[in-house]
């Protein structure tokens, strides 16, 4: 195939990509249609507060907002305890396109501990989350473009600022929720379906004559709350907060599945789309650069070994030849990589499912938790495949403690991300946050990784154990050859420091807008962008541990194992780097506990990302040593 087929070829594979992309809109709503006749009830659910400043969510009823008679949580899935999220009801209650104006929720009275907490909120600008038909309440904010409007999720619990004539700066409080349900009619049967809910916070410092709970009369409230001019409801202690709310409906031609749209609806979307793009092209040219040029270094250097006929030739040769009794011998510490090997064959089954689940819309944003819960239930499951590839691994390196092996496979990963997550919840625990996992959704982790997850290591060990090994190529001396001096580009850190760039360089543009979603309160869904991206990393990642490994092979030095597996791993570092970078240039986290969450959470992710790069590397340089050496004749 000559340079025109590859690059037609590659501009084919480009556009089949970018049209199977297009899948980033496509997901299923999380839950089925509703339909809601004139005066059906409603009721506003609560979810947690919570501040990209901290990152640690707070249970809605930690502030004193009023409360209903009694608090039932809605039912959670794994994920949603995982992420925090406590839904629960509220006070907030109306009719299905029945407009109120000022109904009153409740008045409370601020003690010293509530006024303090409340201003602690308000520095710290944390967000309330409201949930109404499985859509969480927005505020409306401008595109920057002033084409669309774009939504905030939540609403500020307060702000901060200064009477007139005063230097003093005070706290004020959110007390009156003007609520826009918007919703689309069936013109036939005249039965709808909420299609939006929006709400506008204001801070009334609110009057009234009597108090006869729901029922009071207040005198500071109007149509037009924004323009009436009442002062707004300051927080201090023994000051009393009346907490009130309005209802207005909205017909939309919005259709009920595209309701989630707006809240999907990404500010910088054109530089989204252009980066992926450029990322894309660069990394397919430099693929079939690489490609190009292994091939024919590699076609010539086998047609060169197979024409040595004499004795002399024979003792003459130099490369990648020369090594063949010695490319096969088992590293050091063979059991520590076939633990790691078989833990990257997990992750990589987990994140290939986890993708597809994605792509066909199962884990939508509309679907809360549904991405963390598919995440671990797929890693307990995945464990089939690491153990079975772990043992594959460890029998051809002629081990024999296959069960010692196979505890390390089921163990050591996840008893490193459970004991950094262990001290993460601790931490969380001590500032009294939602977002702490309780012993009882811990325990179940826990039976899941004991009772679901090990097993199946120990399954796929057995049936790993059981087949017959594989065979090498070539055979292997008994005496251990001597590697010459390495150039100092050839030495092992900077080599593997290399391998690390192209990798990371694929991925970090996505990787800008998933930390986003993770640390800025964003939602995610462009999963079919993030399938490519995942698709470029693979390929990254083989071909750049193939192309060092070959330099390495042709410098007579045979260790190839480890450092294939650290090569592409290397990313990683760059990984955690980046993320150091994002924490200094993107957030606005000042407390150090927060911090340490930060950080924590990277570490884990940064380690993951390691051993999947890591097994990526090494199979593929695994792939490539064996296809070369059993292709030349050794005699």
């Amino acid at each position: 195939m000559g340079f025109h087929g590859r690059s037609s070829w590659i501009f084919s594979l480009l556009c089949a990509l970018l049209l199977f992309s297009q899948a980033y809109s496509f997901y299923l709503p999380g839950v089925a249609p509703r339909d809601f006749q004139v005066g059906d009830p409603l009721q506003v659910k609560v979810n947690k507060l919570s501040s990209t400043k901290t990152q640690l969510p707070y249970d809605y009823y930690f502030l004193k907002y009023c409360k209903p008679q009694k608090i039932i949580n809605s039912a959670e899935n794994l994920g949603e305890v995982l992420r925090g999220d406590r839904i629960e009801n509220s006070v907030y209650t109306f009719k299905m396109r029945e407009e109120r104006i000022c109904q009153v929720g409740c008045r409370q009275k601020l003690d010293a501990e509530a006024s303090k907490n409340f201003k602690e909120m308000i520095d710290d600008e944390y967000r309330v989350n409201m949930i109404l038909d499985n859509l969480p309440v927005a505020v409306i904010r401008q595109r920057r473009d002033g084409q669309a409007k774009v939504y905030e999720h939540g609403y500020r619990v307060g702000f901060k600022g200064k009477y007139t004539g005063s230097h003093e700066e005070k706290y004020f409080i959110h007390n009156h929720l003007s609520f826009k349900v918007m919703y689309h009619k069936d013109l036939e049967t005249d039965v709808a379906r909420i299609v939006g809910f929006e709400v506008t916070p204001h801070s009334v410092a609110h009057e009234y004559k009597e108090w006869k709970d729901q029922d009071t009369q207040v005198v500071t409230c109007t149509k037009n709350i924004a323009q009436s001019g009442t002062p707004p409801q300051e927080v201090d202690t023994d000051k009393e907060v009346v907490f009130t709310y309005d209802v207005t409906f909205e017909e939309s031609e919005i259709k009920w599945a595209s309701r989630w749209d707006t809240y999907l609806l990404m500010n910088d979307d054109q530089i989204h789309w252009f980066s992926i793009i450029n990322s894309l092209m660069i990394v397919l040219f430099l693929s079939g650069m690489v490609a190009m040029i292994m091939m024919r270094t590699l076609y010539r250097d086998i047609a060169n070994y197979n024409q040595l006929e004499t004795q002399d030739e024979a003792q003459e040769e130099t490369g990648w030849k020369l090594v063949h009794g010695d490319v096969f011998r088992p590293p050091l510490n063979s059991s520590l990589l076939c633990v790691y090997v078989g833990t990257g064959v997990q992750i990589f089954a987990m994140t290939l499912v986890t993708m597809m689940f994605a792509l066909l819309g199962f884990l939508s944003p509309s679907n809360r938790g549904g991405l963390m819960t598919a995440m671990v239930l797929l890693w307990v499951f995945m464990g089939l495949f690491g153990g079975y590839s772990s043992a594959r691994v460890y029998k051809m390196f002629k081990g024999t403690e296959w069960k010692k092996n196979t505890l390390k496979t089921a163990f050591m990963f996840p008893g490193i991300l459970f004991s950094i997550f262990f001290v993460l919840n601790a931490l969380i625990w001590g500032e009294k946050s939602s977002g702490a996992v309780p012993f009882g959704t811990m325990l179940a982790l826990m039976l899941l990784w004991f009772g679901i997850s090990v097993p199946l290591v120990f399954v796929g060990s057995y049936l790993g154990f059981k087949k017959p090994p594989m065979e090498d190529p070539v055979k292997t001396n008994k005496i251990p050859r001597q590697i010459p001096e390495q150039a100092w580009y050839m030495k092992p850190i900077f080599s593997i420091l290399i391998g690390g760039i192209l990798p990371f360089g694929a991925v970090f543009i996505e990787l800008f807008f998933i930390l986003t979603s993770i640390w800025l309160n964003q939602f995610y869904y462009i999963f079919g962008f993030l399938f490519i991206v995942f698709v470029i990393l693979i390929i990254t990642c083989a071909e750049i541990t193939i192309v060092l490994c070959y330099f390495q092979l042709c410098s007579e030095d045979y260790h190839w194992w480890w450092r294939s597996y650290l090569t592409a791993g290397s990313s990683a570092l760059y990984l955690f780097l980046y993320s150091i970078f994002y924490f200094f240039t993107k957030l606005e986290i000042t407390k150090l506990v927060s911090g340490i969450l930060y950080f924590g959470y990277m570490l884990i992710g940064s380690y993951a990302f390691f051993v999947l790069t890591g097994t990526i590397g090494f199979y593929a340089c695994f792939w490539f040593v064996r296809k070369i050496y059993s292709s030349v004749k050794i005699d």
